[in-house]
């Protein structure tokens, strides 16, 4: 069974089993591995994607699910050369430390903010608190999301992708 979907914009095709994880769909049929394994029960927010826009946990997420949507990753936001505010902030403040759970933390971060451009500190620690950080830069992530949205930067996910 072929299953379509839109990824970072462009129209793709899968054979995989339709049983198969979102997140191992892409890291391993399409080689972007930003998105990262952490929990498998899609409770450490590692592997958050966006789905039509809105974060969602992939490695729970069977690719049967997706067929039709469109699937915004990491490298979908922005890329080095061309970073994403987030991103920029990220670097701007030294937020991670070991830097695995960061892809998850941004994509959580983005959708925050393509919903709520303005967020109290309550807010940010509400929709932030499905994402675990084993390193405890918690702090320097908020930061860099109330830092974002006091610079007007927020952005809609379907709009920032990079084609």
């Amino acid at each position: 069974m072929t299953i379509e979907f839109k990824l970072n914009g462009k129209l793709v095709r899968t054979d995989d089993d339709p049983d198969t994880p979102l997140l191992w769909v892409v890291r391993d049929t399409f080689k972007l591995k930003g998105s990262k394994f952490g929990c498998g029960a899609g409770l450490c927010g590692a592997c958050t994607m966006h789905i039509d826009g809105a974060a969602a946990r992939t490695c729970v997420m069977p690719i049967s699910a997706i067929a039709g949507k469109e699937i915004t990753t990491i490298e979908g936001i922005g890329s080095p050369e061309n970073m994403h505010p987030l991103q920029q902030a990220w670097v701007d403040i030294s937020v991670p430390q070991c830097g695995y759970c960061q892809s998850g933390q941004i994509m959580s971060a983005a959708s925050l903010l393509k919903n709520n451009p303005s967020p109290s500190e309550a807010d940010v620690d509400t929709a932030m608190a499905g994402n675990i950080c084993r390193c405890g830069c918690y702090p320097r992530i908020k930061q860099a999301i109330l830092n974002v949205a006091d610079t007007g930067l927020a952005y809609n996910a379907a709009e920032e992708v990079k084609a």
